[in-house]
């Protein structure tokens, strides 16, 4: 039986973590459709997600002063509009990890319609906002999830 009070969690399908979503009134502008800019929301909630889903407690590393990731980079491609309505699903791909870094690859579908496509990268910064390296254990989190060959 499904608890409606335990909130949505996207999960992994293999080196994929999937994430879905509606588009909701607020999420589009007056003809209807995704307003740009709220695809970067959409993006970053299914990063959380996945980092929650691999065992990264962001939350807990901020609180411990021990650093937060920031997105360093970002390269979109809009391809098609999402509309009022639609049932989306945001994939993400981690694709490289460095020390203090790592690349995620990460669309936005219809179905199996590509809407928007990005690249992104994003480094754990400490509490003065200089990158720093990531936990061993969290690299060998992302690196149990890595897809080879992409970038």
């Amino acid at each position: 039986m499904t608890d409606f009070r335990a909130p949505y969690r996207g999960g992994f399908t293999g080196n994929e973590h999937h994430f879905a979503l509606t588009v909701y009134f607020e999420d589009t502008d007056l003809s209807a459709i995704v307003y740009h800019a709220n695809y970067l929301r959409f993006f970053e909630r299914a990063r959380s997600d996945m980092l929650r889903a691999v065992g990264i407690d962001q939350r807990a590393a901020h609180e411990a002063g021990e650093g937060t990731y920031a997105v360093t980079e970002m390269d979109i491609k809009w391809k098609r509009p999402a509309k009022l309505d639609d049932d989306l699903l945001v994939v993400s791909k981690v694709t490289k990890i460095r020390a203090a870094s790592c690349s995620i690859h990460q669309r936005v579908m219809r179905g199996s319609e590509v809407l928007a496509d990005a690249r992104v990268t994003a480094a754990l910064l400490s509490p003065e906002g200089r990158p720093i390296r990531q936990p061993a254990d969290w690299i060998d989190k992302f690196k149990a999830i890595l897809a080879e060959g992409e970038e």
